[in-house]
């Protein structure tokens, strides 16, 4: 588990950071990979972010993953299971106090795909909102540097909240389209 908490203004160098790391990956997966995404914080232009880029990765068949584990420890990843969300196969690149990367894989048609994705698009489009959001964990990573526990659990109901608007956003956004 990450040991302390940093947020750092936002680095236009975390989208290459992402494409170099994606292309790696894809080249791991091959056809099993679906998608590859960019997530997180450090996919929102503009926000304070912890300097870790989060990938979110849609497999085909979730029960595969395990085979690639040995490709994904040479690019420097180590398999830590579902971390706490059932149907995902998460793993962190770099120790707990150098970690540069997340690598999240669902299988295609998990909801946590939807979710993660229409966060991340939600605040691209409503960046005041997203200021909120960096506002929000700057002050709780001064509140709480070396509690990762505190600190996640402060940004909670913001994301709870910022998913209810997302998805009706989206859904919104999907009306008019096809009116």
């Amino acid at each position: 588990m990450l040991k302390r908490v940093k947020v750092v203004s936002h680095d236009p160098s975390w989208a290459q950071q992402f494409k170099l790391e994606a292309a790696a990956i894809c080249a791991v997966f091959k056809q099993q990979l679906i998608d590859i995404y960019h997530i997180g914080s450090t996919a929102i232009p503009q926000i304070k972010a912890k300097p870790i880029i989060d990938i979110l990765a849609v497999v085909q068949d979730i029960h595969t993953v395990e085979q690639f584990n040995p490709a994904l420890v040479q690019l420097g990843y180590e398999p830590l299971g579902d971390f706490g969300i059932p149907g995902r196969r998460f793993f962190a690149k770099g120790g707990d106090f150098d970690r540069t990367h997340n690598l999240h894989i669902f299988q295609i048609g998990h909801q946590e795909i939807e979710y993660c994705l229409n966060f991340r698009d939600y605040l691209i489009a409503h960046p005041e909102e997203a200021t909120t959001y960096s506002r929000l964990k700057e002050e709780l990573a001064q509140r709480f540097p070396k509690d990762i526990n505190g600190y996640l659990a402060g940004k909670n109901d913001f994301i709870k909240d910022t998913i209810k608007k997302a998805k009706a956003w989206r859904t919104a956004l999907s009306k008019q389209s096809s009116s």
